[in-house]
């Protein structure tokens, strides 16, 4: 497996929806072209691709000064376990390095205990154990 990275932020709309239908992310799904216009207007995107197929993603939104927000961070299930995550992941912090906070958010869900275990594995921490309250609103 030969994986190539890259900074593109313009994507074919089949290849967005094979990766994010293949996690079932269907909130993403349903309208390719506004996916489209948030990856464009992201601060990072790093994608992972194995010849022509996009196999992986993730995206951040920053002041490139004090924080960071990684919003996507997404592989197609026949790649994981094989370090394309863990890729994209430090290639993300070593981008967002020297910035103050950090901010990732996924679902509390005991389905993603090993993916909370993964974020804590770079360093993440709930925000409970900083001492913080986080706060967001969602238009389902």
């Amino acid at each position: 497996m030969k994986i190539r990275y890259s900074a593109q932020k313009q994507f074919p709309a089949e290849q967005l929806f094979a990766l994010y239908d293949s996690v079932g992310w269907t909130a993403y799904t349903r309208d390719i072209p506004r996916l489209q216009a948030a990856l464009e207007r992201s601060t990072i995107v790093i994608s992972a691709w194995e010849g022509d197929a996009l196999v992986g993603l993730i995206r951040a939104l920053s002041d490139e000064a004090t924080i960071a927000y990684i919003q996507d961070i997404l592989v197609r299930p026949t790649y994981h376990k094989q370090g394309v995550g863990s890729q994209l992941m430090r290639q993300m912090l070593a981008k967002l390095a020297g910035i103050r906070q950090i901010v990732l958010m996924t679902d509390l869900d005991e389905s993603n205990a090993v993916l909370h275990d993964w974020y804590r594995s770079f360093g993440f921490k709930t925000f409970d154990a900083l001492g913080t309250l986080g706060f967001a609103i969602f238009d389902n």
